[in-house]
């Protein structure tokens, strides 16, 4: 296969802290040889596992990007074992653009892995992380949120995987980052995600859902930078012990959980997050807009369970995702 295009002005051998870029070359019409650089920093003191660490790989999601970029000029090699690379905005063109894809040409970095070294700029992206970052890593940590459309309970996921041993590394690791939730999620369409490049790969993938809107909270970004370090000492890349707290776990037990629109219009949501639900309870009501007097849709939750997510916009289109229910486990 051919080469990726990208390079890094970092080394990724090196003991130290460095910061530099991955290097995209592209031209356009503003740059006849300009090139997308993607910052990027490696913390490195001698042997020991890879950490892979990334945010914004959908633009308008910040608790990732805060808590990383947060995380490179506070990180010393010193005080790690072990290497530490640091991408606080992976999909950085829809990251600049506080989009959920790359307004170059609108990929979604989520749903198009493994890439193309010869493909659009989001494929060639993924590219490097699937033949370049991915391989070195042992542990990789994707930070999300609801961006503009979502809002969740804060939790941190692991996926259910035919490999159990495998699985088991990454409930544990799951647990060691010890969001106020933690979930075994079940995603509507796995084709295509990271989570999934990083997993048929035998990596330990852990990810998040730290609330929502478009923006970020005190609370949610003190959550991503307290789990970011959990994870670092569960892995043995930094000495201590970890801070943790309670945790609620959840599971999705199959895809009625996702409570889908059959109609558009106006959203009154019902119930708030984290609030337990029970089967047939009414969970939101879409308004016609475009006449009055008109008995709204009803959306009742499927089962017993609790209010994980839900559609963030006060205007909701059909398709949209109304809430998601999980179970307690």
């Amino acid at each position: 296969m051919r080469a990726n295009p990208i390079s890094a002005t970092v080394d990724y051998d090196k003991d130290g802290v460095q910061h530099g870029f991955l290097k995209l070359p592209y031209s356009h019409d503003g740059s006849a040889w300009g090139s997308i650089m993607i910052p990027i920093t490696v913390a490195r003191n001698g042997d020991g596992p890879t950490i892979l660490l990334t945010g914004g790989n959908h633009g308008d999601e910040y608790e990732g990007p805060v808590a990383l970029f947060d995380l490179t000029k506070t990180i010393k090699s010193e005080d790690i074992t072990g290497r530490v690379i640091i991408v606080p905005a992976m999909n950085y063109p829809a990251f600049r653009a506080a989009s959920r894809t790359s307004p170059i040409d609108k990929g979604n970095m989520n749903r198009i892995f493994p890439g193309n070294p010869v493909g659009t700029v989001t494929e060639k992206i993924a590219d490097y992380f699937q033949r370049t970052l991915l391989p070195l890593a042992d542990y990789v940590l994707d930070i999300h949120s609801g961006g503009k459309t979502l809002n969740f309970v804060p939790f941190c996921a692991a996926h259910v995987l035919e490999d159990k041993a495998q699985e088991e590394k990454c409930v544990a690791a799951m647990r060691a980052f010890n969001a106020p939730f933690s979930m075994m999620l079940l995603e509507v369409d796995a084709t295509g995600m990271y989570d999934t490049a990083a997993e048929e790969m035998g990596k330990v993938f852990i990810s998040t859902e730290l609330g929502g809107g478009g923006s970020s909270t005190a609370a949610s970004v003190a959550i991503a930078k307290k789990g970011v370090k959990n994870l670092l000492r569960h892995a043995g890349v930094l000495t201590g012990d970890l801070d943790v707290e309670n945790s609620i776990e959840i599971c999705m037990p199959d895809h009625q959980c996702y409570i889908s629109s059959e109609s558009s219009g106006l959203l009154e949501l019902c119930v708030e997050l984290g609030e337990p639900v029970t089967t047939g309870q009414t969970l939101a009501r879409v308004y016609d807009i475009d006449r009055t007097g008109s008995n709204p849709t009803v959306y009742t939750s499927p089962l017993n369970g609790i209010f994980a997510a839900r559609h963030f916009p006060g205007l909701i289109g059909m398709g949209d995702i109304v809430g998601v229910v999980a179970v307690k486990v």
